[in-house]
């Protein structure tokens, strides 16, 4: 009889398992079909044959990527690996926000997203990555993987006005970053995060207490060399810009605004101090990562944040004084990540093979450019990294574009559409956070 209970107990709490994991499956494939998005792909006639399947392809290529779940979240997964990673997704999503003023359908696929990384950054905040059912998929802590969920957020709710999406759960899952960050900030002394792959037994270089907050991994999820990855300190600052926003104007919380405006003014300091460098062929420039001890890191990586992206994410102008330098250095062989070929030149990533070019880091490229010639010269590279599937890829050989890295790649194909909308199309800019009540050295 007890054999008996025990099984009957098991068969119940299976079947409990498999009904949760019910509310998680796909909608029929007809529910993500985005008539607007549709519309606009096939609506995109110009006289370069190219460049028109590149873009209709790149438009469109996301929504093979979406899952909307009966819990009313939506998932999105990178591509080729069954995963969701708060910070592709973030970007995949980027272009529906030009259709979501005029587009309920799109709205709410926008919601659903921003709706689930609530829950990601409630259930473990120092995970990447996720799987469909919540489970983590990858547990590197990566400070920008706190930062892009903030932003869609805010910019969801500049671009449309819908302020629906600021909800008790969102702001659970606000609270969690917020917190996070707060803690990281003194890592050795607070926090018991480590990862295998990082240095020493997996705690991870030693470090000076800057104002900063510690990175174990950079956007690429490779491990940090230095701790303080000053593209991700760059984005942080601009997410808790837009965070103290969030929580004065909506939730009408002055104490969470005031620790969100306190920790950004914390960690602009600390990039002021520590991440900007004097070299004797470029002055003063942003170093890609320090440690807050004199060790720096001069280079860049494809992956954004990125420096190259620092006017894109929102923290600095183009004109910079120092982000100019910075710009100048990134842009040559000086940098060790800088590659040209017959067909393509630009940043790379140690996290792939040398000699291969990111198109994230081109567009990136193409988005801070100050004239048309430069935006034009990276969209006619662009086109030409096209090995035939009309689509971008994480990386490729800059001599020969049909040697490249992941064949279904999200993110950098959502970039290329925001990138042709507004650089060529006169679509207007995604809106970004302020820093103009911010100190910078140089400017």
């Amino acid at each position: 009889m007890v054999a008996l209970t025990m099984r009957l107990t098991t068969v119940r709490a299976l079947l409990c398992t498999l009904a949760a994991l019910a509310l998680l499956a796909p909608l029929p494939a007809a529910a993500l079909e985005l008539d607007s998005v549709s519309k606009a792909a096939a609506g995109y006639t110009v006289g370069d044959p190219k460049l028109q399947s590149m873009y209709r392809a790149a438009l469109l290529h996301n929504g093979q990527q979406i899952t909307l779940a009966s819990d009313g979240t939506t998932y999105v997964k990178t591509g080729d690996i069954p995963a969701e990673w708060l910070r592709d997704a973030s970007v995949q999503v980027r272009p529906y926000l030009f259709f979501a003023k005029t587009d309920p359908q799109i709205a709410s696929l926008l919601r659903g997203t921003i709706a689930r990384m609530g829950k990601y950054l409630q259930a473990d905040p120092y995970a990447n990555a996720f799987t469909l059912d919540y489970r983590v998929w990858e547990r590197k802590f990566e400070l920008d993987s706190l930062d892009y969920p903030i932003s869609l957020a805010w910019t969801y709710w500049k671009q449309t006005g819908d302020a629906s999406i600021f909800t008790g759960d969102l702001s659970l899952g606000f609270d969690s970053a917020l917190a996070t960050m707060e803690k990281e900030q003194d890592h050795p002394r607070n926090s018991q995060y480590t990862h295998k792959e990082m240095a020493l037994g997996g705690k991870g270089k030693p470090v000076a207490y800057t104002g900063m907050i510690w990175s174990g991994f950079r956007p690429s999820d490779d491990a940090c060399g230095f701790n303080f990855p000053i593209p991700s300190e760059m984005m942080t600052v601009v997410a808790l810009g837009q965070l103290e926003e969030i929580e004065r104007d909506v939730y009408h919380n002055v104490i969470k605004a005031q620790r969100a405006k306190s920790l950004r003014n914390e960690v602009q300091n600390g990039i002021q101090t520590y991440g900007v460098i004097f070299t004797p062929n470029y002055g003063y420039i942003y170093a890609y990562e320090v440690d807050g001890l004199g060790n720096a890191n001069l280079m860049d990586d494809a992956n954004v944040p990125s420096l190259l992206s620092a006017p894109y994410i929102g923290y600095t102008k183009v004109s910079s004084f120092v982000y100019r330098n910075t710009r100048k250095f990134l842009l040559s062989k000086d940098n060790p990540t800088y590659y040209v070929g017959k067909y393509a030149r630009g940043i790379g990533s140690p996290h792939t093979s040398d000699n291969m070019v990111w198109p994230i880091a081109m567009l990136m490229q193409g988005f801070t450019a100050s004239n048309d010639a430069e935006r034009k010269d990276v969209l006619g590279q662009l086109l030409a990294s096209d090995p035939g599937d009309h689509l971008l890829h994480e990386s490729f050989n800059p001599d020969d574009p049909t040697k490249f890295t992941r064949s279904d790649f999200g993110w950098p194909n959502a970039l290329f559409s925001e990138f042709v909308m507004t650089s060529f199309e006169g679509v207007p800019p995604l809106p970004v956070g302020s820093t103009t009540d911010l100190d910078f050295r140089g400017d």
